[in-house]
């Protein structure tokens, strides 16, 4: 018989896609290259179903010969490899984000005399929409919680935004660039410590506590579906941080980033023009132990963030103490630096990618901020967080806003140039949260 070549995500099985295979079957025994996640993943979101259960569902769907994977959004790898004589899809990608696949398709089939067949796309149902629609409704707690480790297992790198409350978790949550026929957004939060104590109105020494820190998760979680990473400050005592590890990995967080320092919380871009002291490598490798030890899943991580270039300690302290806290359980290492140039990261990164044991790696550009995320990755990075920016950037506006009004007695011209519309603001919110 001949051989038909079906490519489809399959996130949300529906009617569009018995559809498709109905009229696939009409001309031979039907292949259906599934993408994988990480295929999914390069392009837009993270599929909902992983792709072993996802390919459970297909294989197990009538007219359906075979599923193999498809690795990439290209279908010409697989299509070189079986030289199927048809290839069936909807004609919905002669327009948009998939013009580009379908030509290189028609290209492949014509090297051997194969042929593309396109039937009308079945209106009124889309996996997108029926996922965007589920996803309205939030996720639990397990759901969230594991999506940091699955993300990790199929993209190289990581893009993290910091929120403070509901709002900013809304923007990290929903926002979207088309940027070379794919669809580029955040890969989920970062709850910072500075921005959570600036946003009070209060310095960034811990006077914040922890009580208040849940508080503004479970208003961010409420609101949003993509995970979150807290940063723990110095995970404070050893006693308590276990029960800090508990209670988030509950509430569905992804992982906490605790730092390798003790006594009073500043902020590390201050290095040292102010007095800080880094924990002693035993005592911060206990306490990474014991917060791993109280975890009930293998999906919390617990990432260590080492200070050492900070503090003036050198690079072969900071390697030192990364390989210690890796061998203490740490499910991360985050390096931190505050020089502008970069040096300092790349060497780190370097040596990073010769240990043994590899974890995920973190960075924090906020001042080596002219790095890209591809340079970035080149060096091996893993999860790249924009630690500070939403509030650093609303900020200026606010001053912008309060100021126009004291110079001109009134609120229009503050309205005109700052303000987004009354109306806006008013359904900006949907009520059904």
């Amino acid at each position: 018989m001949k051989k038909v070549y079906v490519g489809m995500s399959a996130d949300l099985f529906h009617h569009g896609h018995l559809n498709i295979i109905k009229e696939a079957e009409k001309y031979g025994n039907v292949i259906v290259g599934l993408l994988t996640d990480a295929a999914i993943a390069s392009y837009k979101r993270l599929p909902l179903i992983p792709y072993k259960q996802r390919k459970v569902i297909v294989e197990n769907i009538k007219g359906v010969d075979e599923v193999i994977s498809q690795e990439s959004l290209d279908y010409v790898p697989n299509l070189r490899k079986i030289k199927p004589d048809f290839v069936i899809h909807g004609d919905d990608w002669k327009t948009g984000v998939q013009r580009g696949t379908r030509r290189r398709v028609i290209d492949a089939l014509n090297e051997w005399g194969g042929k593309l067949i396109e039937i009308k796309y079945t209106e009124g149902v889309s996996s997108t929409q029926l996922i965007n629609t589920l996803k309205d409704k939030g996720v639990t707690p397990n759901v969230r919680l594991k999506t940091l480790k699955r993300l990790l297992n199929v993209k190289p790198t990581l893009r993290f935004l910091e929120a403070h409350n509901g709002l900013t978790g809304l923007i990290v949550e929903k926002t979207k660039v088309a940027s070379e026929g794919r669809q580029k957004e955040f890969d989920g939060i970062w709850l910072s410590s500075l921005t959570v104590s600036t946003s009070k109105g209060k310095p960034d020494t811990e006077v914040v506590d922890f009580s208040s820190r849940f508080q503004t998760i479970e208003e961010i979680l409420e609101v949003t579906t993509k995970p979150i990473i807290v940063d723990g400050d110095t995970g404070g005592k050893t006693e308590h941080f276990r029960f800090r590890v508990r209670t988030m990995e509950r509430l569905g967080v992804s992982a906490v980033i605790i730092e390798d320092k003790v006594g009073v919380k500043r902020n590390s871009l201050f290095g040292t023009d102010v007095v800080q002291e880094q924990d002693t490598i035993e005592h911060f490798t206990e306490k990474i132990k014991a917060g791993k030890r109280s975890l009930v899943t293998d999906d919390f991580m617990i990432i260590a963030r080492v200070e050492s270039l900070i503090l003036k300690n050198g690079m072969e302290d900071a390697l030192t103490r990364a390989q210690a806290y890796i061998n203490a359980g740490a499910d991360g290492i985050m390096i931190h630096s505050k020089e502008k140039d970069g040096e300092e990261i790349k060497e780190f990164c370097h040596r990073f990618g010769e240990f043994e044991k590899q974890v995920p790696l973190v960075v924090v550009p906020s001042t080596f901020a002219h790095m890209t995320e591809t340079e970035l990755q080149g060096l091996g990075v893993n999860i790249v967080i924009y630690g500070n920016h939403l509030v650093r950037s609303a900020y200026p506006s606010m001053v912008k806003t309060a100021e126009s009004i004291l110079k001109h007695d009134r609120c229009l011209e503050a309205s005109k140039d700052y303000c987004m519309p009354i109306k806006e603001i008013l359904t900006l919110i949907p009520e059904e949260y």
